[in-house]
């Protein structure tokens, strides 16, 4: 069995307090998806001071370092997302969040600060031999239309060249500095389904003069709930979820509209279409048998995320290097929820990641207004990414 490499994750270590300062800060001014501005300014200006050239302004406030050491062809590029997601924090702590209404509730202030740890790391040691890109992504909690997406049709691969791509995120409910990898099918296709039930208003007293959108979008809902389970092999995974019923202003009134939002998540390119098709029927049946009308509005977000196997298998080998076998899981069960890494995969061959965050208590769960990252995660995380760098990027 592969014991932890204790003196590789000793090297970071002069670099702890650093991170964790720098983290601090991200999270006090967290910035929204496309809203990075201060954000991208600190990750350029610490590049830059690490010896790294820097690019701007990728899909309005991407960031990418590069940095070129020896003589091989060979490169590889590691993302970290900055964005923070529109939630008010209830957290107390003395780094938390100074604008109202906004919090690092994802940790992207970690993954931020573990890279930029690496990144220092690897510009001081400066044992590989290739060429490293380190892309600062924003707008990954966008769902649709996100910071991932907008930086590959800007030609992000063609401008910076990777052989392969790798990121990571923390994962709440695991041990922290823990490893998760999964070979193949990873994270679920997510599209959103917006909603509007078109009927009649009235007075509640006099509901056969009215057309009542509530009951109809009530119908819907329950129907919704027989499309997995009555359409998708039982030996599949798929999701449909009603995240939001909205309608109606007094108990006394019938509204005339009521509007839905629905999340979908799948893993098959067959499965996800079906179940397009069979939302968007059922819907507009059961509005219609209502004597209501359904506006649809259908959006497809991330694809699927599909870890390569060599990229994965060489991830894997380094993550037991580095803290032992026993506190990697090499093929975890795949998750419902959904990254837009999954658009740097379609264009280059590499894998995404968890790093254990600690066991949750108090709800402290990804998107909570309670969440915050496991500060002793940087200094391993960061350990990991540089290590991943020097095997991908081998001296000759």
């Amino acid at each position: 069995m592969l014991l932890p490499n204790l003196s590789a994750i000793a090297d970071l270590q002069p670099f702890a307090e650093d991170m964790r300062q720098l983290r601090y800060t991200l999270h006090c001014c967290p910035e929204l998806a496309f809203e990075e501005v201060r954000t991208a300014e600190l990750v350029a200006a610490r590049l830059a001071a690490y010896g790294y050239s820097v690019t701007t302004g990728i899909a309005g406030t991407g960031v990418v370092g590069t940095l070129r050491l020896g003589t091989s062809d060979r490169s590889v590029g590691i993302r970290a997302d900055m964005d923070a997601l529109p939630i008010e924090e209830r957290n107390t702590f003395g780094h938390k969040s100074r604008y109202s209404g906004r919090m690092h509730a994802c940790g992207h202030d970690g993954h931020t600060a573990m890279l930029l740890g690496a990144a220092r790391h690897l510009a001081q040691r400066q044992r590989f031999d290739g060429t490293l890109h380190l892309i600062f992504q924003p707008a990954e909690e966008r769902g649709f239309d996100s910071g991932a997406k907008r930086m590959v049709e800007q030609g992000l691969f063609a401008r910076f060249p990777c052989d392969a791509v790798f990121a990571l995120h923390n994962h709440p409910g695991a041990p922290a500095g823990t490893f998760m990898f999964r070979k193949g099918n990873f994270m679920a296709a997510g599209d959103r389904v917006h909603i509007k039930i078109v009927g009649k208003g009235g007075h509640a007293a006099r509901p056969h003069l009215a057309n009542d959108p509530i009951v109809a979008a009530s119908s819907i809902v329950m129907g919704l709930q027989t499309i997995v389970s009555r359409n998708v092999d039982p030996g599949q995974s798929a999701v449909v979820t009603v995240g939001k019923f909205a309608g109606g202003t007094a108990p006394n009134v019938i509204p005339g509209e009521v509007e839905l939002s629905i999340s979908v998540r799948s893993f098959d390119p067959g499965i996800r279409q079906m179940l397009k098709e069979r939302i968007t029927r059922l819907v507009h049946a059961q509005a219609e048998s209502f004597g209501a009308t359904a506006v649809i509005d259908y959006m497809e977000g991330y694809p699927v995320v599909r870890n390569t196997d060599a990229e994965t298998a060489l991830a894997i080998e380094v993550a037991k290097e580095l803290v032992g076998e026993d506190r990697v899981e090499a093929q975890m069960a795949p998750l419902m929820g959904s990254e837009d890494f999954a658009y740097m995969l379609q264009e280059r061959p590499g894998t995404f990641l968890r790093i254990g965050n600690g066991l949750t208590d108090g709800g402290k769960t990804l998107h909570s207004a309670t969440y915050d990252f496991n500060d002793e995660n940087l200094v391993v995380g960061a350990a990991f990414w540089a290590r991943l760098v020097e095997r991908y990027l081998p001296l000759q």
